[in-house]
Protein backbone atom coordinates (compact mmCIF):
# COMPACT_ATOMS: atom_id res chain seq x y z
CA UNK A 1 0.00 0.00 0.00
CA UNK A 2 1.81 3.58 -0.93
CA UNK A 3 2.36 5.92 1.57
CA UNK A 4 0.55 9.18 1.49
CA UNK A 5 1.06 12.25 3.88
CA UNK A 6 -0.50 15.99 3.98
CA UNK A 7 0.09 17.71 1.28
CA UNK A 8 2.30 21.36 1.72
CA UNK A 9 0.70 23.66 1.56
CA UNK A 10 -1.67 23.09 3.66
CA UNK A 11 -5.40 23.20 1.89
CA UNK A 12 -8.28 21.00 2.20
CA UNK A 13 -9.12 18.62 -0.69
CA UNK A 14 -12.52 20.11 -2.50
CA UNK A 15 -13.79 16.34 -3.48
CA UNK A 16 -13.57 14.81 0.40
CA UNK A 17 -13.57 18.08 2.27
CA UNK A 18 -10.56 16.68 4.43
CA UNK A 19 -6.99 17.85 4.71
CA UNK A 20 -5.17 17.24 1.01
CA UNK A 21 -2.88 14.11 0.92
CA UNK A 22 -0.09 13.69 -1.28
CA UNK A 23 2.11 10.37 -2.30
CA UNK A 24 5.19 10.22 -0.07
CA UNK A 25 8.00 11.30 -2.62
CA UNK A 26 5.84 14.17 -3.41
CA UNK A 27 5.72 15.23 0.10
CA UNK A 28 9.59 14.56 0.36
CA UNK A 29 9.97 17.45 -2.17
CA UNK A 30 7.63 19.38 -0.98
CA UNK A 31 9.43 19.25 2.61
CA UNK A 32 12.84 20.34 0.36
CA UNK A 33 11.22 23.09 -0.56
CA UNK A 34 10.15 24.52 2.28
CA UNK A 35 13.10 24.01 3.94
CA UNK A 36 14.84 25.96 1.43
CA UNK A 37 12.46 28.78 1.05
CA UNK A 38 12.10 28.97 4.88
CA UNK A 39 14.00 31.84 6.50
CA UNK A 40 15.35 31.20 10.03
CA UNK A 41 13.03 33.14 12.42
CA UNK A 42 10.34 33.33 10.02
CA UNK A 43 8.60 30.57 12.42
CA UNK A 44 7.58 31.63 15.87
CA UNK A 45 7.41 27.58 17.48
CA UNK A 46 10.52 26.74 15.17
CA UNK A 47 12.55 29.85 14.98
CA UNK A 48 16.42 28.00 13.57
CA UNK A 49 13.99 26.41 10.95
CA UNK A 50 14.76 26.91 7.20
CA UNK A 51 17.33 27.58 5.20
CA UNK A 52 17.18 31.08 3.74
CA UNK A 53 18.51 31.37 0.32
CA UNK A 54 15.82 34.28 -0.47
CA UNK A 55 18.79 36.42 1.16
CA UNK A 56 20.83 35.38 -1.42
CA UNK A 57 19.49 37.10 -4.33
CA UNK A 58 21.30 40.19 -3.55
CA UNK A 59 24.92 38.92 -2.95
CA UNK A 60 27.47 39.63 -6.09
CA UNK A 61 27.05 36.73 -8.50
CA UNK A 62 30.47 34.88 -7.97
CA UNK A 63 32.30 31.33 -6.85
CA UNK A 64 31.76 32.40 -3.35
CA UNK A 65 28.03 32.51 -3.79
CA UNK A 66 27.50 28.82 -5.29
CA UNK A 67 29.95 27.77 -2.72
CA UNK A 68 28.18 29.11 0.44
CA UNK A 69 24.63 28.64 -0.97
CA UNK A 70 25.40 25.25 -1.16
CA UNK A 71 27.27 24.74 2.12
CA UNK A 72 23.63 26.07 3.34
CA UNK A 73 21.50 23.85 1.07
CA UNK A 74 23.49 20.73 2.42
CA UNK A 75 23.23 21.82 6.13
CA UNK A 76 19.55 22.61 6.34
CA UNK A 77 18.83 19.50 4.63
CA UNK A 78 20.91 17.46 7.45
CA UNK A 79 19.85 18.77 9.75
CA UNK A 80 16.23 18.84 8.75
CA UNK A 81 15.58 16.14 6.70
CA UNK A 82 18.23 13.92 7.65
CA UNK A 83 15.89 11.11 8.44
CA UNK A 84 14.03 11.14 5.22
CA UNK A 85 16.81 11.73 2.61
CA UNK A 86 19.93 11.34 2.21
CA UNK A 87 21.64 14.33 -0.16
CA UNK A 88 23.95 12.97 -2.76
CA UNK A 89 24.76 16.89 -4.20
CA UNK A 90 23.97 20.32 -4.36
CA UNK A 91 24.22 22.65 -7.70
CA UNK A 92 24.04 26.05 -7.52
CA UNK A 93 24.10 28.53 -10.76
CA UNK A 94 22.41 31.96 -11.72
CA UNK A 95 20.77 32.47 -14.89
CA UNK A 96 20.27 36.24 -14.11
CA UNK A 97 21.14 38.48 -11.26
CA UNK A 98 17.64 37.84 -10.01
CA UNK A 99 17.28 34.30 -9.80
CA UNK A 100 19.10 31.58 -7.72
CA UNK A 101 18.97 27.55 -9.68
CA UNK A 102 19.23 24.88 -7.03
CA UNK A 103 19.32 21.27 -8.32
CA UNK A 104 19.29 18.62 -5.31
CA UNK A 105 20.29 15.02 -5.97
CA UNK A 106 19.20 12.99 -2.88
CA UNK A 107 18.34 9.56 -1.80
CA UNK A 108 15.16 8.64 -0.68
CA UNK A 109 16.06 6.91 3.23
CA UNK A 110 12.81 4.59 3.07
CA UNK A 111 12.81 3.45 -0.04
CA UNK A 112 16.45 3.99 -0.89
CA UNK A 113 15.09 5.23 -4.47
CA UNK A 114 17.29 8.03 -6.00
CA UNK A 115 15.52 11.40 -6.71
CA UNK A 116 16.58 15.07 -7.96
CA UNK A 117 14.65 18.32 -7.12
CA UNK A 118 15.07 21.96 -9.12
CA UNK A 119 14.10 25.08 -7.08
CA UNK A 120 14.21 28.05 -8.64
CA UNK A 121 14.30 30.87 -6.13
CA UNK A 122 13.49 34.21 -7.50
Amino acid sequence: MPRHDYAYPFRIDPASGQAARTGYEAHVDQMIRQTLLTSPGERVNLPTFGCGVRKLLFAPNSDALAATTQILVLQALNKWLGNQITVQSVNVSRPDPAQLFIEINYVLVETQTPRSLAVQVA
